[in-house]
This record gives structure tokens, C-alpha cells and sequence, in this order.
């Protein structure tokens, strides 16, 4: 089991900055992708940006350019810095962290969620 907690939401104005941080335990030595996803009231869960084990990254088309995904795999600690924040990336900010398969190791590719963390941006 891993569980992971999102941390720094909160409110922000039209262009300004703002870096959550999602912390993972538990049984992270099988953890390979991580990513954040977000949801927007009355709308559906989107991806918004995708890291790779190996640090390959991939962003929302409407994220590109703005938004960047890092993790720190000592610290078992994934990060979205977000700039120029607009009203539409108001929404609850997710993490997701995915097992590789090896069950050898005893990993078996399953997926966790956190519980998100709100960021609202002003006009």
C-alpha cells in the first residue's frame, strides 16, 4: 500500500505562482509514474502532467509551458510548480503514484490517489 498527501493549495490571483507537493509512503520502492490529475467543479478528472521513473515528462496541452512536474525519489516527493496560474486551473489538484509490475519484488502494477488539494484562482 502506498499513501500519498498533497500539501500547498490554496488561493492565488490571475498570473501568480503557486507549488504543491505530494508526499508519498508506505511501499514506494515499487512506485514507477507519478502524476497529477485535476477536477474542476462540474467537470471530469483530467491528466495535467505525467513524470516517468526515469524522469520523462509530459504535460496537458493547456498546462504546457506553465506548469512543471518534478519528483524527488530520495524524499519520495512529487511536485507541480504551477505560473501564470489562470481562473480555468481552478480545480482540486490529485496525485497519483502507479506500481510497476515485478512480482518478483512483490509489485503488481496497482494505482493510489491522493486526496487533493484545492487551488482557486482569482480574477
Amino acid at each position: 500500500q502506498v499513501q500519498l498527501v498533497e500539501s500547498g493549495g490554496g488561493s492565488v490571483q490571475t498570473g501568480g505562482s503557486l507549488r504543491v507537493s505530494c508526499a508519498a509512503s508506505g511501499d514506494t520502492k515499487c512506485i514507477s509514474d507519478m502524476g497529477w490529475f485535476r477536477q474542476a467543479p462540474g467537470k471530469e478528472r483530467e491528466l495535467v502532467a505525467l513524470i516517468e521513473e526515469g524522469g520523462s515528462t509530459n504535460y496537458a496541452d493547456s498546462v504546457k509551458g506553465r506548469f512543471t512536474i518534478s519528483r524527488d525519489n530520495p524524499k519520495n516527493t512529487l511536485y507541480l510548480q504551477m505560473n501564470s496560474l489562470k481562473p480555468e486551473d481552478t480545480a482540486v489538484y490529485s496525485c497519483n503514484a502507479r506500481h510497476r509490475i515485478d512480482y518478483f519484488r512483490g509489485c503488481y502494477g496497482k494505482a493510489y490517489w491522493g486526496n487533493g488539494t484545492l487551488v482557486t484562482v482569482s480574477s
